[in-house]
């Protein structure tokens, strides 16, 4: 009997990680595919007419084994791998791959989706329902149904090669993490590291049965030595290491991947009649073109280049003044930043770290949900988990209905990727008159408790929480009929608007106040900090600007021309940043070969969706503001038009009810101190 393939016998139907074999999966995704290939044929083989519930519908909550068996799979993958598992995530992908093409190339299913889609004017569909109609046949449209047949065995030899391409690209990033560490036994060496830092390091090098201390390209040992560590050369070594993932002509070379996947993208793009890859993207966005995408972000630059290049120059003479140094490198950045920060504000992470215990800052984001939208997280120590680290939640309403499962995982280890994301377990539905609810899951990678300290995270790391959190309330509070419309299933430059304005409950005094209390003595964050806070908050953004239209513009370059013609990786990378550039290149950098983002990630054509969505939640966030920031008709409105209504209708119809008007960019200028 294999788990994976039947119902699970658990709590709230939660997967039962602990029975999960590794033995299991590669056969449960073959079945898998086999039971949704007979969903697809009855549905195709059905002698009555095609109506919407018969095919549309069907189609929809086809395939529910295997979408629910890849969500475990890959999740897995992402937070808790091994070699095993991405053997099989390299065997099982390519099949994924073609059982997708199997679909949508499926010309008698496209005939009866078409028969239906013809007839939509009369057919006194919903608003839900039209939008899952069109998504349906653009599924198809926009994947080679209307293709010759010789055409279409060559989207499938391409989609198949991409899946594997994406999957190596990852793997040879988290290979390359994990193989360096900077040793160092000198206590010397640790002048100017936080003692919490230092004791992490020393922590990690007991494991590993070393004397000294050890410091990884992980980003809570990471960040931590670039933004402190007073020995120049050591950063410099950390610096040069994290920025050549996957760009050291060694087995774990990306090079040869990200331009694989780039031509591939545009001839798969051209296949289907599209002019590059950023087109065929960026019909199904609020942004609907690549013009528009560029227009956009070379506007911002315009607005944000001179304040950056002027806090550059300043950061400059700040460091000349301070050390003698001649030339920023990128190795200087983060550690002269904040030691002006420091000089500005008088205020810096290691005092502020002692008000943001992990466990309160959670809590704190679980008490900004209750009091926006009525949920309680009450955490369970009876549902299955894939690791010991992970916590679980049930969340309830105020009617105390459930609501979701929360997962929450926040450390790293060996076996899980950096960053931080949102992802689901289980997605919510309607069927047969039952609500299923969401199984959603929060992994991060903070700073572990060690023997003297609980976890205590930055600021920066209070934000990317609260950030995540507020894609894991999307997710759990969607209220929607069909699976592929729920929760994050929503148009890519949408999707950040959720989690980019939770952001804002960080800076405020009246949230803060919920939550950040100092983990020995109990004394809430005094005021003082509250307002260098918010005053900080604008602190190079100029700067942070640039960064991040810089990477939106490597990836528009990538994907929004003819990519054919590059040879050399690094020469291409360079020409790009030319315009964005304040430091010196690092010859043995490039930036392509481990942005997972848009090479493994669905941020292709894609990552100028942060700063769309921060237009957005800076607009959004100035009407929670206007009326108070925990104003429950504005908050539910925002639940009731935005989180609970996934990709039903088209997002700026469902802002423009939430908000009354489209968004205004000068919030966005406004708030990050560029007008």
């Amino acid at each position: 009997m294999n788990v994976l393939l039947s119902k699970f016998i658990t709590k709230h139907n939660t997967a039962p990680f602990s029975q999960i074999k590794i033995e299991d999966c590669s056969p449960a995704f073959q079945e898998g595919i086999a039971l949704a290939k007979a969903e697809i044929d009855a549905i195709v083989n059905n002698p009555e007419a095609p109506t919407f519930e018969n095919t549309v519908v069907a189609m929809d909550f086809s395939g529910d084994i295997l979408d629910r068996l890849s969500s475990i799979f890959f999740n897995l993958n992402s937070a808790e791998t091994s070699d095993e598992m991405q053997k099989i995530a390299q065997e099982v992908s390519p099949l994924l791959s073609e059982f997708g093409n199997d679909i949508t190339l499926n010309t008698a299913l496209f005939a009866k989706i078409k028969a239906v889609y013809d007839q939509k004017e009369t057919l006194n569909l919903n608003p839900e329902q039209t939008t899952l109609l069109e998504k349906k046949y653009k599924s198809f449209s926009r994947n080679g149904a209307n293709l010759p047949e010789d055409k279409k065995d060559k989207l499938r030899a391409i989609d198949k090669e991409l899946s594997k391409l994406k999957l190596q690209f990852e793997e040879n990033i988290l290979a390359e993490t994990n193989a360096f560490e900077l040793h160092l036994t000198d206590y010397n060496h640790l002048a100017g590291l936080p003692e919490g830092t230092i004791e992490a390091a020393r922590l990690l090098a007991k494991n590993q049965e070393k004397e000294g201390w050890i410091f990884t390209l992980d980003h809570p040992s990471y960040i931590p030595f670039l933004t402190y560590a007073d020995n120049r050369e050591l950063r410099k070594k950390m610096a040069i290491a994290f920025g050549a993932r996957g760009f050291q002509n060694n087995e774990f070379d990306n090079q040869e991947n990200v331009l694989k996947i780039a031509k591939l993208r545009f001839e798969r793009a051209n296949l289907l009649g599209y002019k590059t890859h950023a087109h065929f993207v960026l019909e199904e966005r609020m942004s609907e073109s690549p013009e528009k995408v560029f227009s956009f972000l070379n506007d911002l630059l315009a607005k944000a280049k001179p304040a950056a290049q002027k806090e550059f120059a300043e950061l400059a003479a700040f460091a000349k003044n301070l050390d003698g140094i001649e030339q920023l490198e990128k190795w200087d950045g983060a550690y002269y930043s904040e030691k002006l920060k420091q000089q500005l504000f008088n205020l810096d992470d290691e005092k502020l770290k002692p008000y943001f215990q992990l466990e309160k800052v959670l809590n704190g984001a679980f008490t900004v949900a209750k009091k926006l939208y009525g949920l309680t997280f009450t955490e369970v120590f009876d549902i299955d988990k894939y690791h010991e680290e992970v916590t679980t939640y049930e969340v309830t309403d105020a009617q105390n209905n459930l609501v979701s499962i929360f997962y929450a995982d926040f450390f790293p280890r060996k076996g899980k990727r950096n960053g931080a994301w949102m992802t689901s377990f289980k997605s919510q539905y309607i069927k047969d008159g039952i609500n299923e609810r969401p199984h959603i899951s929060n992994v991060c990678n903070f700073t572990k408790p060690t023997e003297t300290k609980p976890s205590l995270l930055t600021f920066n790391e209070v934000t990317t929480l609260f950030h995540e959190f507020g894609h894991g309330l999307h997710g759990m509070l969607a209220n929607t009929t069909y699976p592929s419309l729920s929760g994050t299933s929503v148009f890519w430059d949408f999707v950040e608007l959720p989690s980019q304005i939770m952001e804002n409950w960080c800076y405020e005094p009246e949230a803060l106040a919920l939550f950040a209390n100092h983990y020995e003595t109990g004394e809430i964050i005094p005021i003082e900090y509250v307002q260098k806070i918010k005053e900080s908050a604008s602190f190079q953004e100029g700067m942070a600007t640039l960064r991040q239209l810089s990477f939106g513009l490597l990836d528009m370059a990538w994907h929004g021309q003819d990519p054919t013609g590059i040879t050399d990786l690094k020469t291409f990378e360079t020409e790009q940043f030319a315009n964005t550039q304040l430091y010196p290149d690092v010859k043995e950098n490039a930036m392509s070969t481990a942005f997972s983002h848009i090479f493994q990630g669905g941020y292709s054509s894609g990552y100028y969706s942060y700063k769309w969505a921060e237009v957005l939640d800076a607009d959004a966030f100035d009407y929670f503001q206007e009326k108070g920031i925990f104003n429950i008709e504005v908050a539910t409105k925002f639940k009731e038009n935005v989180l609970s209504k996934g990709g039903t209708e088209h997002p700026m119809i469902l802002y423009k009810r939430f908000r009354g008007q489209e968004p205004k960019p000068e919030a966005l200028l406004k708030r990050a101190g560029l007008l």
